[in-house]
Protein backbone atom coordinates (compact mmCIF):
# COMPACT_ATOMS: atom_id res chain seq x y z
CA UNK A 1 0.00 0.00 0.00
CA UNK A 2 1.69 3.72 -0.98
CA UNK A 3 1.33 5.76 1.69
CA UNK A 4 0.32 9.46 0.64
CA UNK A 5 2.68 11.86 0.11
CA UNK A 6 4.05 14.27 2.83
CA UNK A 7 2.29 17.55 1.27
CA UNK A 8 -0.94 16.53 1.44
CA UNK A 9 -3.05 16.90 4.82
CA UNK A 10 -4.37 12.95 5.10
CA UNK A 11 -3.38 11.91 8.87
CA UNK A 12 -1.73 8.08 9.06
CA UNK A 13 -3.52 5.99 11.82
CA UNK A 14 -1.45 5.92 15.26
CA UNK A 15 -2.49 4.19 18.69
CA UNK A 16 -2.59 5.70 22.51
CA UNK A 17 -2.27 3.79 24.83
CA UNK A 18 -4.86 5.01 27.38
CA UNK A 19 -4.63 3.89 31.17
CA UNK A 20 -7.15 4.21 33.71
CA UNK A 21 -7.49 7.07 36.23
CA UNK A 22 -5.03 6.50 39.11
CA UNK A 23 -7.74 7.59 42.16
CA UNK A 24 -10.32 5.41 40.55
CA UNK A 25 -11.62 3.34 43.91
CA UNK A 26 -11.37 -0.86 43.49
CA UNK A 27 -14.35 -2.63 41.50
CA UNK A 28 -14.85 -6.06 41.84
CA UNK A 29 -16.26 -8.70 39.53
CA UNK A 30 -19.27 -9.26 41.85
CA UNK A 31 -19.64 -4.69 41.33
CA UNK A 32 -20.02 -5.62 37.24
CA UNK A 33 -22.36 -8.29 37.40
CA UNK A 34 -24.79 -6.58 40.10
CA UNK A 35 -27.21 -4.87 38.14
CA UNK A 36 -28.53 -2.36 40.81
CA UNK A 37 -24.60 -1.17 41.01
CA UNK A 38 -25.26 -0.08 37.18
CA UNK A 39 -27.12 2.59 38.40
CA UNK A 40 -25.15 4.20 40.59
CA UNK A 41 -21.61 7.05 40.52
CA UNK A 42 -18.70 5.21 41.71
CA UNK A 43 -16.41 8.19 40.24
CA UNK A 44 -18.84 10.80 41.78
CA UNK A 45 -21.26 9.50 44.44
CA UNK A 46 -22.22 12.68 46.49
CA UNK A 47 -23.45 15.65 44.62
CA UNK A 48 -21.14 18.47 43.92
CA UNK A 49 -21.70 21.86 46.02
CA UNK A 50 -22.78 23.82 42.91
CA UNK A 51 -25.45 21.31 41.77
CA UNK A 52 -29.06 22.61 42.95
CA UNK A 53 -27.70 23.88 46.13
CA UNK A 54 -31.04 24.78 47.15
CA UNK A 55 -33.38 21.71 46.03
CA UNK A 56 -34.49 19.13 48.93
CA UNK A 57 -34.25 16.23 46.00
CA UNK A 58 -31.00 17.35 45.40
CA UNK A 59 -29.23 13.84 46.04
CA UNK A 60 -32.00 11.68 44.31
CA UNK A 61 -32.20 14.54 41.09
CA UNK A 62 -27.99 13.89 41.12
CA UNK A 63 -28.44 10.84 40.43
CA UNK A 64 -31.23 10.55 37.96
CA UNK A 65 -28.94 13.23 36.19
CA UNK A 66 -26.48 10.09 34.51
CA UNK A 67 -28.38 6.97 35.86
CA UNK A 68 -25.87 4.17 34.01
CA UNK A 69 -23.12 6.24 34.94
CA UNK A 70 -20.94 2.51 36.76
CA UNK A 71 -22.70 0.86 33.36
CA UNK A 72 -21.66 2.94 30.89
CA UNK A 73 -17.80 3.49 32.74
CA UNK A 74 -17.19 0.22 33.70
CA UNK A 75 -19.43 -3.22 33.00
CA UNK A 76 -19.69 -2.76 28.96
CA UNK A 77 -16.89 0.29 29.07
CA UNK A 78 -12.94 -0.17 29.79
CA UNK A 79 -12.18 3.12 31.74
CA UNK A 80 -11.25 1.20 34.87
CA UNK A 81 -8.33 -0.86 31.94
CA UNK A 82 -5.53 -0.19 30.52
CA UNK A 83 -6.02 -0.05 26.34
CA UNK A 84 -5.01 0.93 23.35
CA UNK A 85 -6.99 3.64 21.29
CA UNK A 86 -6.18 3.83 17.44
CA UNK A 87 -7.05 6.81 15.52
CA UNK A 88 -6.01 8.91 12.52
CA UNK A 89 -5.95 12.29 15.09
CA UNK A 90 -4.43 12.73 18.30
CA UNK A 91 -6.41 12.18 21.40
CA UNK A 92 -9.58 14.71 21.76
CA UNK A 93 -8.89 16.39 18.16
CA UNK A 94 -11.15 15.30 15.88
CA UNK A 95 -10.85 15.35 11.86
CA UNK A 96 -12.52 18.75 11.42
CA UNK A 97 -11.96 19.15 7.66
CA UNK A 98 -14.59 16.42 7.07
CA UNK A 99 -16.45 16.38 9.94
CA UNK A 100 -16.34 12.43 10.25
CA UNK A 101 -14.54 10.77 13.10
CA UNK A 102 -13.68 6.96 13.34
CA UNK A 103 -11.49 5.65 15.80
CA UNK A 104 -11.22 1.97 17.80
CA UNK A 105 -10.18 1.29 21.26
CA UNK A 106 -8.74 -2.28 21.74
CA UNK A 107 -8.95 -4.33 24.92
CA UNK A 108 -7.33 -7.49 24.91
CA UNK A 109 -9.51 -9.62 22.14
CA UNK A 110 -12.08 -7.12 22.12
CA UNK A 111 -12.70 -4.71 19.54
CA UNK A 112 -14.35 -1.04 20.89
CA UNK A 113 -15.34 1.28 17.72
CA UNK A 114 -16.12 4.83 18.22
CA UNK A 115 -17.85 6.90 15.19
CA UNK A 116 -18.94 10.99 15.17
CA UNK A 117 -20.07 13.52 12.88
CA UNK A 118 -20.06 17.36 13.82
CA UNK A 119 -21.38 19.66 11.34
CA UNK A 120 -22.77 23.13 12.51
CA UNK A 121 -25.58 22.89 14.70
CA UNK A 122 -26.17 18.83 14.46
CA UNK A 123 -23.36 16.59 16.45
CA UNK A 124 -23.81 12.84 16.63
CA UNK A 125 -21.38 10.42 18.37
CA UNK A 126 -22.05 6.70 18.95
CA UNK A 127 -19.25 3.96 20.76
CA UNK A 128 -16.71 4.01 23.24
CA UNK A 129 -15.26 7.44 24.00
CA UNK A 130 -11.96 8.80 24.65
CA UNK A 131 -11.56 7.09 28.22
CA UNK A 132 -13.43 4.20 27.55
CA UNK A 133 -16.79 4.70 28.45
CA UNK A 134 -19.15 4.04 26.09
CA UNK A 135 -22.06 6.42 25.48
CA UNK A 136 -24.40 8.02 22.65
CA UNK A 137 -25.20 12.03 21.44
CA UNK A 138 -27.53 13.09 18.90
CA UNK A 139 -27.97 16.21 19.36
CA UNK A 140 -29.38 19.42 17.34
CA UNK A 141 -28.80 22.85 18.52
CA UNK A 142 -31.05 25.52 17.50
CA UNK A 143 -29.73 28.78 15.83
CA UNK A 144 -28.62 31.64 17.56
CA UNK A 145 -31.35 34.52 17.80
CA UNK A 146 -30.84 37.36 16.15
CA UNK A 147 -31.85 40.41 18.31
CA UNK A 148 -33.30 43.27 16.71
CA UNK A 149 -30.60 46.10 16.02
CA UNK A 150 -31.25 49.13 18.02
CA UNK A 151 -29.44 52.38 16.08
CA UNK A 152 -28.72 55.31 18.73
Amino acid sequence: MKRPPDCTNSARWHADIVTPKSDLPKIHFYNKINPVWWFGNIDDPIPPDWYRPDSRHRDFLWHLRNPFHNFDHYVIGVADKKFVRYSRYAAGNPNRSSHWDFTVDRRKLAVLPFLSYQRDRFNFYFGWRERGNFGIKLNFSKPPEKTPRSDP
